[in-house]
């Protein structure tokens, strides 16, 4: 039997992603991939895949996993998921060892909207447009462009060995989530800030937001104030990027997402920068976020630090266990071995 992973259950939003779906926006095509990028980074890493493989992206609705025909190894990180293996609690960023007939389950923990799984092999499926990035509302993708479900399996080739024991993952960029009171995220201005009064700007900055319920991989809402437009909510639509803060008629943000639209004629009035949209991707419904204003310096400046831990890569460190309860001493064995203490007396 060929080497598989096993979708045994998928809540809803838990699709396959890759590096994206580039050069292609000038076409209407948007690009996908992960919405946390060092998470992804991380688990790409720690399985010693090429950059811009494929990796299963896990929603606040979690996944159950199998591996078929062999043991699989995985690697796993992003929010403060709740990972266990047989159900066995490992840390919210690991790599395993997955055994036929082992069942790894993945669910909301802590904090953190999102999680990733690496296979330590290629995901063998064919490439849409030159992916395997997901984007579920133009049906672009692996399985038809939908989210992954129960049943589902990612045939797996070129598989490397799997991690003898559970390993913990390390890497400093990973974003659990933000904590209370966490720094604001940088946001460049504009590029049509001039749609908007001084009064407004201010009132970007200075307000705490909540991410809305009604967010998604397109697009994080942002509920708090309502931003008034001093010269009308419509613009010639222009391209749009990733972290671009449209302001539409009703006045509440929207931060553009991975599965942004290539083009948008809303007005705006902010970019959160690139090295803080992982901490935003991050955020659960109902959280607070606040904004400060940044300079292109500070923003280039900030993407090269990010850049430099990712080029430090990741540490894989044995498991240091504080939680170890009745359940896990009875899954593993604590006896190397039997002596007859008669042969050893005096």
């Amino acid at each position: 039997m060929s080497a598989a992973v096993r979708i045994l259950s998928a809540g809803p939003g838990v699709t396959l992603q890759d590096g994206g779906r580039r050069g292609l926006l000038r076409f209407g095509v948007t690009p996908a991939g992960p919405m946390d990028v060092g998470a992804y980074a991380a688990v790409l890493m720690a399985a010693e895949a090429a950059i811009g493989a494929a990796a299963i992206e896990v929603s606040l609705g979690g996944v159950e996993l199998a591996a078929e025909g062999e043991t699989i190894g995985l690697a796993i990180a992003g929010g403060a998921f709740d990972i266990r293996l047989d159900g066995v609690s490992l840390p919210a960023a690991c790599a395993l060892a997955l055994s036929p007939g082992a069942r790894l389950s993945i669910r909301a923990g802590a904090g953190g909207a999102w999680c990733y799984v690496a296979p330590f092999a290629v995901v063998d499926l064919p490439l849409v447009l030159g992916s395997l990035a997901t984007h579920v509302r133009s049906r672009l993708g692996p399985f038809g462009g939908r989210a992954l479900q129960a049943g589902d399996a990612l045939p797996l080739i070129a598989l490397r060995s799997p991690p003898k024991e559970p390993l913990q993952i390390l890497a400093p960029w990973l974003i659990p989530g933000l904590a209370p009171g966490a720094a604001p995220l940088r946001a460049l201005p504009g590029p049509q800030d001039d749609y908007f009064s001084s009064a407004a700007e201010t009132l970007f900055y200075e307000t705490q937001w909540r991410v809305s319920p009604r967010c998604d991989r397109m697009a994080y809402r942002l509920d708090g104030a309502a931003l008034d437009h001093a010269r009308g909510h419509d613009i010639v639509s222009d391209g749009v990027a990733r972290g671009a803060v449209q302001i539409p008629g009703d006045g509440a943000p929207l931060v553009l997402m991975a599965d942004r639209q290539p083009t948008g004629g809303y007005p705006k009035i902010a970019h959160v920068i690139a090295a803080d949209l992982d901490a935003l991707a991050q955020l659960r419904p109902g959280e607070p976020v606040r904004f400060s204003r940044a300079t292109h310096g500070e923003a280039v400046d900030a993407r090269r630090t990010r850049a430099a831990q990712f080029s430090a890569g990741v540490a894989l460190t044995p498991m240091l266990r504080r939680d170890v309860d009745a359940s896990v001493l009875a899954s593993v064995n604590l006896i190397d071995g039997v002596v007859d203490a008669r042969r050893h007396s005096d």
